[in-house]
């Protein structure tokens, strides 16, 4: 999946939606901001806040007039893995034909059928933590499965031990932090934090790339040391683009999955096949976006929804509030898996469309698939939710369990 605005810098949530249940629920802020000012100007973040659809999927097909490169683009003569700004050039925050040349090498390995291939490595995994829990009747959904899935799939993808799957995570974690308030001490402090994360995955990645330069393993790192047209600050940039983009927003599809069907009760109908889990996972994606907003960046004056955005202005993309716009979607506010069409845009669209969509639904699906066979029942506590700080899932998601027999 596409990274979050936070990846590239501290970002800051609008403030009627700061709160913990604005960040659990902001869909009737949502609501309210596509009816009255679809394209709103917030000058306390500086940034074009845009709601609808059609002017969301406007920009993000519009490459030429809004960017996804940022003015503190990293400078590739000195991306050593030790560059003190917020994110190495990646093929998220370039445009093409930069960002083609970036994608391109690795296009291939994220096509369906190489996704195929990968599959039963991934439900191997997948039985493996379930055999884990064998003895327990009731865990933690996030912290011992939905964590744990992705960051081993995308670790054996790039040829890099899962055993440092903390570490990882307390990279990623970092990475795509919020500030809790909007005090400079805690924005210094989301920052350095940042960059600290930054300057040690690139080190690791560094050492990794230098070591396997002219080798020939089917890892992503291998197949990135040998890519001669990324200087080696874009493979760095590669490998810890895909390390965070590969764990932490399939661990918040994965949980945002079993949060809407046990909210909407439709476990057991899963469960027996009378809803299929493959649609439930594509509502999800509808329903609760792993990421709610993306950034561009204008590159020339342009009016938007009668609004006039000025070159260099910022733009807020609402993912979740598009994928939620009753123009395009009936009963938009309601949960319904048999939705066909599904035209949400929780990948992105355009030039940007996420190179790991084919993975991480790969991933989602066996993961249910495996856990409803598993499970004769699978209860999730939500009376007492706690939103992530960044991006959009829980920090834990309690769940009481039997099986089948």
């Amino acid at each position: 999946m596409e990274s979050p605005d936070s990846v590239v810098g501290v970002g800051r949530s609008p403030e009627a939606i700061r709160s913990p249940e604005g960040q659990l629920s902001p869909f009737e802020w949502y609501a309210e901001m596509r009816q009255e000012t679809p394209v709103h100007f917030d000058e306390q973040r500086e940034t074009w806040d845009v709601f609808r659809y059609e002017d969301v999927e406007r920009v993000l097909k519009d490459h030429d007039t809004f960017t996804a490169n940022r003015a503190f683009e990293a400078d590739e003569s000195s991306n050593d893995g030790d560059d003190d700004s917020p994110m190495l050039q990646t093929m998220i925050t370039t445009d093409p034909p930069t960002q083609t040349r970036l994608r391109g090498f690795v296009d291939d390995r994220f096509q369906p059928g190489a996704i195929r291939e990968y599959q039963p490595r991934v439900e191997t995994v997948t039985e493996d933590l379930l055999d884990d829990l064998e003895d327990e009747n009731s865990f933690d959904f996030v912290d011992e499965f939905a964590i744990p899935l992705p960051v081993i799939v995308i670790a054996e993808l790039l040829g890099i031990s899962a055993d440092r799957r903390d570490q990882f995570k307390e990279w990623s974690d970092a990475l795509v932090a919020r500030p809790e308030d909007d005090t400079p001490e805690e924005i210094e402090r989301v920052q350095r934090e940042q960059k600290e994360a930054q300057r040690a995955m690139g080190r690791f990645f560094a050492e990794l790339l230098e070591e396997r330069d002219g080798g020939d393993g089917d890892d992503l790192i291998t197949l990135a040391a040998n890519a001669e047209e990324l200087s080696r600050g874009e493979q760095i940039g590669f490998c810890m683009l895909l390390l965070l983009a590969g764990n932490i927003t399939t661990t918040n599809l994965l949980t945002n999955a079993i949060w809407s069907v046990e909210e909407h009760g439709l476990t057991g109908a899963i469960r027996t096949g009378d809803v299929d889990h493959t649609q439930a996972i594509e509502e999800t994606l509808r329903y609760r976006s792993p990421i709610q907003s993306l950034k561009r960046i204008a590159v020339e004056d342009v009016e938007l929804h009668g609004q006039r955005i000025q070159a260099g202005d910022v733009l807020t993309l609402w993912l979740g509030a598009a994928n939620r716009d009753p123009e395009i979607f009936d009963a938009a506010e309601e949960f319904r898996p048999e939705r066909r069409p599904n035209r949400h845009m929780a990948f992105g669209t355009g030039v940007h469309f996420c190179l790991g969509a084919h993975l991480a639904r790969m991933e989602a699906d066996v993961a249910l698939d495996r856990l409803f066979d598993r499970f004769d029942r699978l209860d999730a506590d939500l009376s007492d939710l706690e939103p992530l700080s960044a991006l959009y899932g829980l920090e834990s998601l309690p769940c009481e369990v039997s099986r089948n027999a």
